[in-house]
């Protein structure tokens, strides 16, 4: 009985995770994405930046993708604007959707979660923020007080 449970084991575990793997890379490729070289596993199109000269690599990428375009940069997606003409629509029309960082480990551990003014998401708690570091620590008086240094 316990072999007969063991080989059912061996055999649909690992069908149980092929199917899984399969469902969640038909709904990766059946979301509409930008353009963009093909990626490798991991370090998606890192490698072919670290050799040369990583402005003229994006500019023959912008040739043949066109002037928006989708890179992999390890577990970060990049989005890469080439053109004056996209930049504005980037920067005006759809500012907010671009305003904030990546949530990354490294800052959520060295950052307080990420609560710190550079690596505060957009929003209402970084306006704040912002407004203080301005007024109190920016202030002229303030900056005047340090000119000693």
């Amino acid at each position: 009985m316990e072999v007969l449970s063991f080989s059912y084991l061996t055999t649909f575990f690992p069908l149980f995770i092929l199917l899984w793997f399969v469902q969640n890379w038909k709904k990766s490729r059946a979301q509409k994405q930008l353009p963009g070289p093909w990626k490798l596993p991991v370090v998606g199109y890192l490698h072919n930046l670290a050799g040369s000269l990583p402005h003229h690599v994006l500019r023959d990428l912008a040739g043949k993708y066109g002037p928006l375009m989708h890179l992999q940069l390890g577990e970060i997606s990049a989005v890469v604007v080439s053109s004056p003409l996209m930049a504005k629509e980037v920067m005006k029309t759809h500012d907010l959707a671009f305003a904030s960082r990546p949530e990354l480990l490294v800052t959520k551990i060295t950052a307080y979660g990420g609560k710190d003014i550079a690596f505060a998401p957009y929003g209402s708690y970084w306006r704040e923020m912002r407004k203080l570091a301005i007024l109190e620590l920016l202030s002229v008086k303030r900056v005047q007080s340090f000119s000693f240094i």
